[in-house]
C-alpha cells in the first residue's frame, strides 16, 4: 500500500534545520519532519535548582518543557493554563525530552548552570516528540558552544548525541517515521530515543487494539535504528556549519 506521501517504507520525511529561530535563547533550531514544525531553544542560567544545594548535589541540571501553540493543529488546541492544569500528554513528553538530553550530558562538567529546553510545535503532522528530541540536542550543543567559547564550562559536558523517530505498523507494513495520518491509523506504533553510538536511551510501544510479535518488534527497531543513522548524519552536517 503507498504511502500518503509516496515515501518509501524505510524513508524519513524531509528533514530541515534552521539555526538562531530565536535570538535570545542561547541555542535555538527550527526543525521541520516533513510538516511538523517544532522551535526548539536552550537558555543557560547561572543557578541549579533550590533542590540540588539541599541535597548536596554537585554539577549542574537540565530539565525541559514542551507545548503546542493553539495553532499547530487543525482544531485549535485550548493552552494548557486556561484549563489551569498541564495535560498528562505534554508532561509525559517533556520528561522525556529532559531524559533523552541528560542521558548523553554529563552533569559535573556543566558546572553550575540549568540548560532550559522549550519545544514548541508551530505545526504538527505526527512525530512531535521525535522531532522535539532531535532538535533540542542541537539547540543544547548550541548553547554550550557558549558556554565554551566564554570561558564559563572547561569542557564540553555533552558525552554523545541523541535523536529519535517514530517506527510502526500500519496495515501490517512497517514504516519509519510516521506522519499523522499513518500515525493515525497504526495499528502499533513506538517512538525510539538513541545516543549517535548506537545505544538505546528509549523505547515507547503499543499496540493499538492489536498485538505484536517479537520479530515485528525486532523489525521495527531495526527500522527507527537506520532512521537515526540517517539523522546522526544530518545533525552533524548541521553543527559543522555553525560551530567553530
Amino acid at each position: 500500500m503507498p504511502r500518503p506521501d509516496n515515501r518509501s517504507a524505510d524513508q524519513l520525511r524531509p528533514l530541515t534545520f534552521e539555526a538562531n529561530i530565536a535570538p535570545y535563547a542561547s541555542g535555538s533550531v527550527l526543525i521541520g519532519f516533513g510538516s511538523t514544525r517544532v522551535i526548539c531553544a536552550a537558555t543557560v542560567e547561572a543557578k541549579v535548582p533550590s533542590w540540588m544545594k539541599q541535597q548536596g548535589v554537585k554539577g549542574g541540571w537540565l530539565t525541559a518543557e514542551y507545548s503546542m501553540l493553539p495553532y499547530s493543529t487543525l482544531d485549535r488546541k485550548p493552552r494548557d493554563i486556561t484549563k489551569g492544569r498541564i495535560d498528562g500528554r505534554t508532561i509525559e513528553i517533556q520528561r522525556l525530552i529532559g531524559r533523552s538530553l541528560r542521558a548523553v550530558l554529563d552533569l559535573q562538567k556543566l558546572g553550575e548552570h540549568t540548560l532550559w529546553i522549550d519545544c514548541d510545535v508551530l505545526q504538527a503532522d505526527g512525530g512531535t516528540r521525535t522531532a522535539a528530541i532531535t532538535g533540542a540536542y542541537l539547540a543544547a550543543r548550541l548553547a554550550i558552544q557558549k558556554l565554551l567559547d566564554a570561558k564559563k564550562i572547561a569542557e564540553n559536558p555533552l558525552t554523545d548525541t541523541v535523536a529519535a523517530v517514530s517506527v510502526g505498523l500500519v496495515g501490517g507494513q512497517e514504516l519509519l517515521d510516521l506522519a499523522y495520518l499513518e500515525d493515525r491509523d497504526a495499528e502499533v506504533d513506538a517512538n525510539v530515543v538513541m545516543t549517535g553510538r548506537g545505544q538505546f536511551v528509549e523505547v515507547q510501544s503499543s499496540g493499538e487494539e492489536a498485538t505484536f510479535s517479537h520479530a515485528q518488534l525486532q523489525g521495527l527497531l531495526a527500522l527507527a535504528q537506520k532512521g537515526l543513522q540517517e539523522l546522526n548524519v544530518r545533525q552533524a552536517e548541521f553543527l559543522a556549519r555553525h560551530l567553530p
